[in-house]
């Protein structure tokens, strides 16, 4: 009871980490496993759903011929469903999951007739997210086996396969969108930088390429989601997205960062402490990208899913709080300077820029990462793109407002003003500090 009671824990657990995974051909090793529940993959189907299912290889450490093999095997069930399973277990109702009437069971090795591969074709007619799952009811068998799971959606007239989860099918149109509205982004910025090529600084080169890359990262997973939604692999593509979205990720924090410093518009070079925040930031996004490529390309319930998955987050929360210290830095710098280098208008403008600055960036990173993670957990499985779209036209609005503020032009809050605006500045900071104190 132990051993079911700790499996159910990990079970719920992993599905809170991955409720809306999508899926695609998955090949699992198992060997030598004593667990009594292992789920295997999830997966969102429509009415015309379909299940794969190639064991191969299969040895149980039991070798008595009396065992009865029908508790071993493997069952679909929701998460709902599986919290009314676990009812009944405790309530004696069920002995073995696979005997409950509330999980689709799929196939038993009892169906094998002692044979070391079977193989099994399953309609799934209820559109649901399921999770595939296997199940060892024998307290004293240890399993070892192959699994090739396929599970997809029949579509259109024709019948073709979809492996992409429902809810998830409409992505790689909706990053192949997204991409062209950078690239039409990128035209733009670049006929921005030729019409004030005498106002341009190094950091618009900069926001040129983040941009540039942040397209070709979208075409290259609109294609990667593509392929998978064909073929039910990634294999190829998912390659040129990962290197993109490192050099992506990599750059956009790079970017905060130059901004915060004021680098390139305010002063020509990086104190010591704003390169140390570089050498962190850098580092710590490679980690990152790392473990997403772990994350991406093992199984959804895999052992090591869920620790990468909290380095993920950590690298992640780190790197957001790493660039907000060098936007403070250059607040602090500027309401200091206002003070004594008489240019207290000048300053002013910049400090009211920074200051609001400082608040998109951290709008930003609440919403990208608190408040879009919130819609993938309470949104259904079905409309999972709604929280991708938020995120990604949440980052579209941080790329336009950056670029709007920061813009080259000849009037702007970093060349000289008149004597009557800098007095009108003076008093504005004296007002200001009356109002602190």
């Amino acid at each position: 009871m132990a051993r079911i009671c700790s499996s159910v824990l990990l079970f719920l657990l992993i599905s809170l980490f991955v409720s809306h995974v999508s899926s695609e051909i998955r090949i699992t090793e198992i060997r030598s496993d004593a667990h009594p529940i292992i789920p295997l993959d999830q997966f969102g189907f429509t009415h015309t759903g379909r299940l794969e299912l190639n064991v191969s290889r299969i040895d149980l450490s039991n070798k008595n011929p009396d065992i009865d093999l029908a508790k071993v095997g493997f069952f679909l069930s929701t998460l709902d469903a599986w919290m009314h399973v676990l009812q009944q277990l405790a309530d004696s109702e069920v002995t073995c999951a696979l005997e409950s009437d509330l999980v689709k069971r799929v196939s038993d090795f009892k169906a094998a007739k002692g044979k070391s591969s079977f193989d099994v074709s399953v309609p799934v007619s209820d559109a649901e997210q399921y999770t595939l799952v296997f199940a060892n009811c024998l307290s004293d068998a240890k399993v070892s086996m192959t699994v090739r799971s396929a599970m997809y959606n029949l579509e259109g007239r024709d019948g073709h396969r979809d492996y992409l989860s429902a809810g998830k099918t409409i992505l790689p149109r909706v990053y192949f969108l997204l991409s062209l509205v950078y690239f039409s982004l990128a035209g733009i910025w670049i006929y921005v930088l030729y019409k004030k090529r005498l106002t341009v600084f190094r950091i618009h080169f900069f926001m040129l390429a983040v941009v540039v890359l942040k397209a070709f990262n979208l075409i290259f997973e609109a294609e990667d989601k593509s392929y998978i939604k064909r073929t039910g692999s990634a294999h190829g593509w998912d390659v040129l997205f990962y290197i993109f979205s490192f050099l992506k990720g990599i750059m956009l924090f790079t970017l905060i960062v130059l901004i915060g410093t004021g680098w390139s518009f305010v002063k020509p070079f990086l104190q010591d402490k704003e390169k140390k925040v570089l050498m962190i930031v850098i580092p710590l996004q490679v980690v990152a990208n790392i473990a997403q490529v772990v994350v991406d390309e093992t199984s959804p319930f895999g052992e090591n899913r869920v620790t990468w998955k909290q380095v993920l987050l950590l690298v992640d929360v780190i790197c957001c709080c790493a660039v907000l210290f060098p936007i403070v830095w250059s607040i602090k710098n500027l309401r200091e300077a206002a003070r004594t280098d008489g240019k207290a208008a000048v300053n002013l403008m910049k400090l009211t820029l920074f200051r609001q600055y400082y608040v998109v960036v951290i709008c930003y990173i609440y919403f990208t990462r608190v408040v879009v993670y919130a819609l993938e957990t309470i949104t259904s499985y079905k409309y999972f793109w709604t929280s991708v779209l938020a995120g990604e036209l949440a980052t579209l609005a941080f790329y336009v407002f950056t670029g709007y503020k920061f813009k080259p032009e000849a009037h702007n809050p970093y060349f000289a003003i008149d004597d009557e605006e800098e007095e009108a500045a003076a008093e504005q900071l004296k007002l200001e500090d009356e109002f602190e104190l």
